[in-house]
């Protein structure tokens, strides 16, 4: 029988396994290959598409306001309210009366107050003066007389614009003539007030006499009434639009901020208010780019510009989605004013982003741009 010598034996065993192995490696190269050009595609893709999108410094949950904010009009005194004087989304002017209050005790005050003034004139010019004292004189009855013309051109454009409601008519021309007598009452006592001032100022004026003192009181107290009158009134604030009215003929109006009784904006322009948590404020700056997106309108972006920022952090006021924050986050405000007119609507929820400064400029989203950057 043969023997087989095991050198022989181990030799031809190593060299069928070398041989098998170097068929499967042969057979799997094109596949390995293969894999590896994908890969690298798909990279080369990824890279390509990264390049496309813009690059997103932050984001932030924000809320749409009016131009220079919502604001909440509360009444000065307590009172009854008896005039409601405008409705939701009407268009007033500065100085328009929204509400007014109940003033006839007030006006009781006032015909009072105004009968002591005119014995007080009285009094006062059967105690005769001249030169410097009877400059004075005419200086204090000209700006007493300015001061009850703005009062009277406020309480008339008050029953123009009230005459005007009633008849269904705004813009009329009686309303731009009270407007403008009013504007002109105002320019007027301004000038006799100083007019006053530079004569008091006079090194050789003599100090007044005990019935030209009692006059100036009765008419500081007639002055006061003609403010308490106006504080009865609750006017706009400047040129905008009613966004919402609480207050009801017949109900009582409070000095207090629950009580609000018209919400207030302008709203010939848009801005966001953003909160911004602390560990993303170092990318924030006044200047930077925004998108503005929401829900509402998936399809399109709206764009704008920072403008302020808060000068420190404090508790988040508009609610996340997704998950809850924690009680213990906290935001930086920031406002950014929207371009052009958009067709956001005020309290409106929307979601902020931040282009980074090295930004691609993109066009607004359209209907097969890609999905919202998480």
């Amino acid at each position: 029988m043969y023997k087989i010598d095991p050198t022989v034996s181990t030799l031809s065993i190593t060299g069928a396994v070398a041989l098998g192995l170097s068929l499967v490696l042969n057979m799997a190269a094109p596949s390995v290959a293969q894999q590896v050009s994908s890969i690298s595609a798909s990279s080369a893709h990824a890279a390509d598409s990264a390049a496309l999108r813009p690059a997103w410094a932050a984001s932030a949950t924000g809320r749409i306001e009016p131009k220079d904010g919502e604001i909440r009009i509360d009444a000065q005194v307590p009172g009854r309210i008896v005039e409601v004087g405008v409705k939701l989304n009407d268009h007033v002017q500065e100085g328009d009366l929204l509400v007014r209050l109940d003033d006839e005790e007030l006006f009781a005050k006032y015909a009072a107050a105004e009968a002591e003034v005119l014995v007080r004139v009285r009094e006062r010019d059967e105690e005769p003066a001249k030169g410097i004292e009877l400059d004075r004189r005419k200086a204090e009855d000209a700006l007493a007389a300015a001061e009850r013309a703005v009062f009277e051109a406020r309480q008339s454009g008050d029953e123009v614009q009230r005459t005007a409601r009633v008849a269904g008519k705004s813009g009329t021309d009686d309303i731009k003539n009270a407007a403008n007598r009013l504007k002109s009452a105002k320019e007027k006592r301004s000038a006799e007030r100083d007019a006053l001032a530079k004569m008091q100022a006079k090194d050789d004026m003599p100090l007044p006499t005990r019935l030209e003192s009692g006059l100036t009181i009765a008419r500081a107290e007639l002055t006061q009434v003609e403010q308490a009158i106006e504080r009865t009134r609750i006017r706009a604030p400047s040129d905008g639009v009613v966004l919402n009215v609480w207050a009801k003929a017949g109900e009582t109006a409070k000095t207090i901020a629950e009580n609000s009784l018209v919400l207030f904006g302008d709203l010939s322009s848009l801005r966001v208010r953003a909160e911004v948590e602390e560990r993303d404020v170092v990318k924030i700056r006044t200047g930077q780019r925004v998108v503005v997106r929401a829900d509402a309108y998936p399809d399109r972006d709206f764009e704008g510009v920072v403008t302020s920022m808060a000068p420190a952090l404090g508790p988040p006021h508009i609610l996340s989605r997704g998950p809850r924050r924690p009680n213990d986050v906290e935001v930086l405000e920031v406002l950014a004013t929207l371009d052009g007119q958009p067709v956001l609507l005020t309290g409106m929820r929307v979601d902020v982003f931040f282009r980074a400064d090295n930004a691609v400029a993109v066009t607004p989203a359209s209907p097969a741009a890609p999905a919202k950057p998480n």
